[in-house]
């Protein structure tokens, strides 16, 4: 067992805390039509930093959540959803005078997802460094956030700054860079944005259209590319996932890759987070698995059952599985 950096129980001590934006997305009641062609929508908590916390307490773990939603219906309904699925909300603020991020979200019927944002500037955008909940950041094994957070101050210098705090306590670094392109105001800002906070993190998930995207269209397949470009030398795990296909992971010492989990897909929605719930989870209480291939495999194998369960499902946060279910499909697989 990793021998606990900080006193108290295990379960605080593994404790994940999630940073950045959580908002409510729109889904249209009926599939595969463009936003204006949508009849009516349905309301379902987003957010990926939020996504990831309520999927590691899913299965069991502890997680917090730091972010700031509006000081309205929508907001406090966000921090109910957080407290019913046994997320620690002490950490989220409430703007008195800016609303609650919303996306509207459709998946055509090309199969492209189209997104509308009402963010001019919403409350995540809006947290500052006084705001932040100091005490919750240093009790974090595992401190995870991905790149919306950076697009606009004040919520940018916010972000650095919980990220000095979680390091400097000793806490692991966690990174989803999260591309969500219509948000940055270029392209080259997407980049850049997203490259800047690169070196300091000590785990990274990344899909293939991001290397595809941050390389400026080199080929994510190519292991070269990934080991040049995009490995870093703090970086402890750099893990690529690939759809149903399953994932890639590279250390220092190896690098290899993990089938996915075959299901009969219904809403891809939340998989990434739910993946790197998994992850995070099995790290958060062990936290040297990435330096035993045996139990990284068997852990990215987990994490790959967790996307593949919450694709079966529509919604991020309601798909989100239980170890039970998880180690069940499991069973299966390998049965």
């Amino acid at each position: 067992m990793a021998e606990n950096h900080a006193s108290g129980s295990q379960e605080n001590s593994a404790l994940v805390v999630c940073f950045g934006e959580m908002l409510i997305d729109f889904v249209p009641t009926v599939g595969g039509v463009s936003l204006a062609e949508a009849p009516a929508f349905k309301k379902a908590p987003g957010g990926a930093p939020a996504n990831v916390a309520v999927g590691i307490a899913r299965l069991g773990g502890s997680s917090a959540f730091i972010g700031k939603v509006g000081e309205d219906e929508f907001g406090y309904m966000l921090a109910e959803i957080l407290k019913q699925n046994k997320v620690n909300n002490s950490g989220m603020r409430f703007d008195p005078s800016a609303r609650t991020a919303l996306a509207f979200v459709t998946l055509r019927d090309d199969g492209e997802r189209e997104f509308m944002f009402f963010r001019n500037p919403s409350a995540d955008m809006l947290l500052r460094e006084s705001e932040l909940d100091v005490d919750l950041i240093k009790q974090a094994r595992i401190f995870h956030y991905g790149s919306i957070s950076l697009i606009e101050e004040p919520c940018r210098s916010t972000h650095l700054a919980a990220m000095a705090i979680a390091k400097n306590s000793g806490s692991i670094l966690s990174y989803d860079p999260n591309l969500r392109l219509p948000l940055w105001p270029s392209a080259d800002a997407a980049r850049k944005g997203i490259m800047s906070i690169w070196d300091q993190a000590d785990v990274i998930k990344i899909s293939e259209e991001e290397i595809s995207f941050l390389t400026g269209g080199d080929d994510p397949y190519d292991d070269n590319v990934v080991l040049k470009k995009l490995f870093h030398p703090n970086l402890k795990l750099l893990l690529v996932t690939e759809g149903s296909e399953g994932c890639r992971y590279y250390t220092k010492q190896f690098r290899g890759r993990i089938h996915g989990v075959k299901v009969n897909p219904v809403d891809t929605t939340g998989a990434g987070d739910a993946f790197v719930g998994g992850i995070l989870s099995s790290l958060a209480s062990d936290i040297n698995l990435y330096q035993d291939e045996k139990r990284l495999r068997e852990a990215l194998l987990f994490a790959n059952a967790c996307g593949a369960l919450t694709v079966t499902e529509k919604g991020a946060i309601p798909a989100l599985p239980t170890k039970e279910a998880v180690l069940q499909v499991l069973t299966e697989v390998t049965g």
